[in-house]
């Protein structure tokens, strides 16, 4: 990817974290995921946010969301995830997707090539591979 659709990549997830619900924690996340592209040829980006509950267990996060909605459409590869996030939606720092959120990504993506994007603004982010996040990764080429 190009710094360019880095940053556009960003900017979507900061357009998510104002979405999320947080009563409780009052940390805002965003999430913004592109998938490989369309019969058109044109790749779509799915936002997602978390959004909380008050027992947590059943709190979803933002890059769940994302992955969720882009599945449930029918979309099955992926490129990138954009991530950002922070107390009442102020970003101060890199905002790290959780464990359960790095296995749904292993369900979905290449660990060698799907690119996880954390960032404070549009100008200032890192970009790392899943496999970097998730060495020993258990998908289903496991099980069969």
């Amino acid at each position: 990817m190009t710094d360019r659709e880095y940053k556009s990549l960003v900017a979507e997830a900061f357009r998510a974290m104002k979405k999320a619900y947080a009563p409780y924690s009052g940390f805002q996340v965003g999430a913004a995921l592109l998938a490989e592209g369309t019969e058109d040829g044109k790749p779509a980006v799915y936002r997602g946010c978390n959004i909380e509950n008050a027992a947590y267990s059943p709190t979803n996060c933002a890059e769940r969301t994302a992955f969720f909605k882009a599945v449930s459409e029918g979309e099955r590869s992926f490129r990138a995830i954009a991530v950002v996030g922070g107390m009442h939606g102020q970003v101060t720092d890199f905002a790290m997707p959780c464990g359960v959120c790095r296995q749904v990504m292993q369900e979905f993506c290449d660990p060698d090539t799907f690119e996880i994007v954390t960032a404070v603004s549009e100008d200032d982010y890192r970009v790392h591979r899943l496999r970097e996040l998730l060495p020993e990764g258990f998908g289903g080429q496991m099980l069969r």
